[in-house]
């Protein structure tokens, strides 16, 4: 592999009504992904239950988590979370102002 490169910084300048995925990096076994979100959070009802493992840290923003336990989590900037693939989780609430930016990394199954 040949060395990559990126700037997590740079944002878009206008924050659009849906969240931004941009995926930065993809291996053989895993991907990372830069999520910027503005208040978004999951459908009522939804439950993400992905098939691989997911670590991602908060790195702006403030943003909860709720489990389909019915337990929760609060994200504030620095924070990060560890979750197994399977596990059911949504998004609650997000910030606006400043938007969240998400750092994902996802163990490829």
């Amino acid at each position: 592999m040949k060395l990559q490169k990126g700037n997590l910084a740079g944002l878009p300048v206008n924050q659009p009504d849906e969240e931004i995925f941009e995926e930065l990096l993809r291996t053989s076994s895993f991907r990372v992904e830069r999520i910027v979100s503005a208040g978004q959070s999951s459908p009522p009802d939804f439950w993400y239950d992905q098939e691989e493992d997911e670590w991602v840290g908060l790195l702006q923003g403030e943003a909860a988590l709720e489990f389909e336990d019915g337990s929760a989590e609060t994200l504030r900037s620095g924070d990060w979370v560890f979750l197994p693939a399977h596990m059911r989780h949504r998004v609650a609430s997000t910030s606006v102002e400043p938007p969240c930016i998400w750092l994902a990394f996802f163990g490829l199954p």
